[in-house]
């Protein structure tokens, strides 16, 4: 499978503290890269530099094969194609759930408003909030406003979604409802980069288990080898701390 994403020997720094070292990775289509590590491996970054929220150092990120790093490319256009959810939801507030949903396809996308309504609803129902479209953010359980950030961000049919420690500010038991509609974009081949803390989840989603550390990629493989059988002495130290907590 020709790969989506392409990242190619990227550096990152922010002043004399280098986040990201020479940092390569392909993600193929219909395929899920978990990236896993401590705080302060590089996993956001990495994400924000990939939606080009971050200007990298040096190397190269191709989406499609055609490099989105050059000074040449319209950044606004490239971000179009892609789609990213933080932790923090980043809803706005003084708007319904629906016109959340719509504002980019209608605005940025030019989709007319009935029809970007009508596939919105069917989003929304599909993920179990039909109900709650006329709603504001603030009347919606943490769960139910991260699992409206993840269909805001694919309401524009992108062809990546990046998602970046998703679950970190939902209460335990919120948990499970947004994963369950990560695994249900996973089954359905939505290309995704995930940077997660839930090594359950990273085991049934990913075909590729990426650890970073001190901003390189120390090990990755298949789910089951990375999270099972580690090979580097920094993974299986990484994974026994999470099995601790």
């Amino acid at each position: 499978m020709r790969p989506v994403l392409s990242i190619e020997k990227v550096r990152k720094s922010f002043g004399q503290n280098t986040v990201l070292g020479e940092v390569s990775l392909q993600v193929p289509e219909h395929t899920a890269t978990v990236l896993i590590g401590a705080s302060g491996s590089g996993k956001s970054t990495l994400l924000r530099c990939i939606n080009l929220l971050e200007q990298i150092d040096d190397g190269a990120i191709y989406l499609d094969e055609k490099e989105i790093t050059s000074p040449l490319v319209n950044v606004d256009e490239a971000r179009m194609r892609m789609g990213i959810v933080f932790q923090s939801f980043n809803l706005f507030p003084h708007m319904r759930v629906i016109d959340n949903i719509t504002l980019a396809p209608i605005k940025v996308h030019k989709v007319k408003k009935e029809q970007a309504r009508a596939e919105a609803k069917i989003l929304l129902e599909k993920f179990g909030l039909l109900d709650k479209a006329e709603e504001f953010p603030d009347r919606l359980s943490g769960g139910q406003q991260q699992r409206v950030a993840i269909i805001r961000s694919i309401a524009t049919h992108p062809r990546a979604l990046l998602l970046d420690e998703i679950t970190s500010a939902l209460d335990p038991v919120l948990v499970n409802e947004v994963l369950a509609a990560i695994t249900e974009l996973k089954q359905e081949g939505m290309t995704m980069v995930i940077a997660t803390h839930e090594m359950n989840f990273a085991h049934q989603v990913a075909n590729e288990v990426c650890f970073l550390h001190n901003g390189f990629i120390a090990e990755r493989g298949p789910a089951a080898q990375v999270l099972q059988d580690p090979q580097d002495i920094r993974t299986k130290e990484f994974l026994r701390k999470v099995s601790l907590n």
